[in-house]
């Protein structure tokens, strides 16, 4: 009897350690898959940098714009320029531009990707507006600059060989009124606190 309860607590402790484990995993697996994304270039990501290489080199690529929104979202937004040549390692600087359409405030955030995924790991971004939250109130609008490179490494990889067209791709997500409404309390508590210090 006495054996027999202790194999039934070792067998919930196990249990238990193997529930609490998945839970664990769950909550690591997404900034672990960014991790690797970001290591790897997969599925489009693209990488960042403080500042551009010290070398430019002579392969052109072409880097063309694209532009989308969820559903959910009343924006035009739109590229204002279609594409960009330039050399890899040479910095580039692009725009898009954002209305909100509606008659009603919208907090966006944009996701990007790059086309063909391979080129992922060798298109860096400098600055950026993606994952930042961009407020547009009824007919505002934003222009929104994105600075990058290809990295001249890129030339050393035969499995590239064949890119000379890179297109990066962003999509706007609205991020609903909750967010909405605690952004706007933040900025107004921000606004405050910076009144303050000016009459001080």
């Amino acid at each position: 009897m006495d054996l027999s309860l202790r194999r039934k607590r070792l067998t919930l402790v196990i249990l238990g350690g193997v529930v609490f484990g998945m839970v664990g995993l769950s909550f690591a697996a997404v900034p672990l898959y960014d991790l690797f994304c970001r290591v790897t270039g997969f599925g489009g990501t693209t990488q960042t940098a403080e500042q551009p290489p010290a070398e430019v080199g002579d392969r052109m690529v072409t880097v063309q714009f694209n532009s989308d929104v969820s559903s959910d979202v009343p924006w035009r937004f739109k590229p204002i320029q279609r594409e960009v040549s330039l050399r890899v390692g040479e910095v580039g600087l692009a725009f898009y531009r954002a209305i909100n359409e509606s008659d009603r405030t919208v907090l966006g955030t944009a996701t990007f990707n790059v086309t063909p995924q391979k080129a992922g790991i060798y298109f860096t971004k400098i600055d950026c507006f993606c994952f930042e939250e961009q407020l547009l109130r009824p007919g505002e609008s934003a222009e929104l600059p994105v600075t990058f490179f290809v990295d001249p490494e890129i030339v050393d990889d035969r499995n590239l060989d064949d890119v000379k067209t890179i297109t990066l791709s962003y999509t706007f997500f609205d991020q609903g009124e909750e967010v909405l409404e605690n952004y706007l309390v933040e900025q107004a508590q921000l606004a405050s606190r910076e009144r303050v210090t000016r009459q001080n």
